[in-house]
């Protein structure tokens, strides 16, 4: 069995002992798309991540890593929820994002109110929901309380990161809207709870020192940023057959990537005066979107993003290759961290 069909047996496994504890009465629809969401898809990295720091660190396999590794699948789930609410997106992975799908069921049903508004609430519980089980499986995943101690130490400021983050992307959409500003808020928001924590959580629950929790930082947080990136790319040149999302939501959003602030300091007056009339416009239709795409092409944006990619998995691929983690456990991290990057969803 693969690791990943490991960490999605672990998830089922879970889910199914959540469903004797919801309460009786209580509606289970919103629990039943949970279940759906959370093993629907997903390319598993953080589990990955975590599993192979843990084994850097001397960790023998074993169900106890694959479980708590899982875990952050559920912590994940929570962050894509939210994120999906505050940017408005009407998709994930190919199907309605979860406020969409409660606002459409709403709206079926011939229910009282504001059907956007009922969307909204209940994914923000689904959302609150998957942080709580995400903290109880990994607490819950069969390791010593030391063990768990341990690695929930970096699982908190995890956390504390993502919701940071957030806050930051959500200042910064009305702030200078610089390069420097966005590549923060990726650091934070996405790219380090993507690579570098998950990895320092699996190092930490194997007992490493402070050592290889730097090494993974050096090769994590450069990493999770070229990850980042792309992900910006993909959501206004992917193809969303592939994506699973549409690609005008980013412009229609008026997202404040390293994508477009580069566009936006190397434009001229005339695509300056465009960028202002299109980015942004919630009515954005194919052809504005198309001549915003135009423009972050002719201004070097695109290229200079890609210079980006490219420096930041080098990087980390040099931190890595200068550390003295076990042959094995490095060949695994540089294909996860080309899989990470290159990859057209």
């Amino acid at each position: 069995m693969t690791l990943r069909a490991r960490f999605d047996d672990r998830l089922a496994d879970f889910l199914s002992g959540q469903g004797p504890q919801w309460p009786e009465g209580a509606p289970r629809g919103l629990f039943s798309t949970l279940q759906r969401f959370l093993l629907s898809g997903g390319k598993r990295l953080r589990p990955m991540f975590c599993y192979w720091g843990w084994r850097s660190a001397g960790g023998e396999d074993g169900p106890g890593i694959v479980t708590a590794a899982a875990a952050l699948e559920i912590f994940h789930a929570f962050a894509l929820i939210h994120d999906d609410i505050m940017d408005g997106s009407e998709r994930r992975r190919g199907e309605p994002s979860v406020h969409a799908l409660f606002a459409d069921l709403h709206t079926r049903s011939a229910w009282r109110g504001d059907a956007a508004s009922y969307g909204r609430n209940t994914a923000l519980l689904c959302g609150d929901l998957c942080a709580a089980w995400a903290d109880q499986m990994f607490q819950s995943c069969g390791l010593s309380d030391e063990q768990v101690s341990r690695g929930y130490a970096v699982y908190g400021a995890m956390r504390t990161e993502v919701i940071a983050g957030q806050y930051l992307d959500l200042v910064s959409g009305v702030g200078d809207g610089s390069a420097a500003s966005a590549l923060t808020v990726i650091r934070l928001k996405a790219a380090r709870y993507t690579v570098t924590r998950p990895l320092q959580i699996g190092a930490a629950l194997a007992g490493a020192g402070d050592d290889l929790l730097d090494t993974y930082a050096a090769f994590g947080d450069p990493l999770g940023d070229a990850f980042q990136l792309r992900d910006d790319v993909l959501g206004v040149f992917g193809d969303p057959v592939v994506t699973g999302k549409p690609i005008l939501d980013d412009l229609r959003e008026g997202k404040r990537t390293v994508l477009m602030a580069l566009a936006r300091e190397a434009a001229d007056h005339r695509q300056t005066a465009r960028i202002r009339a299109l980015f942004g416009r919630a009515d954005l239709d194919e052809e504005g979107a198309a001549e915003l795409r135009r423009i972050i092409i002719d201004t070097g944006a695109l290229d200079g993003v890609e210079r980006l990619i490219k420096l930041r998995v080098e990087s980390a691929l040099a931190a890595l290759a200068g550390s003295p983690i076990p042959a094995e456990v490095a060949a695994r991290l540089t294909a996860l961290a080309h899989e990470t990057v290159d990859r057209q969803r």
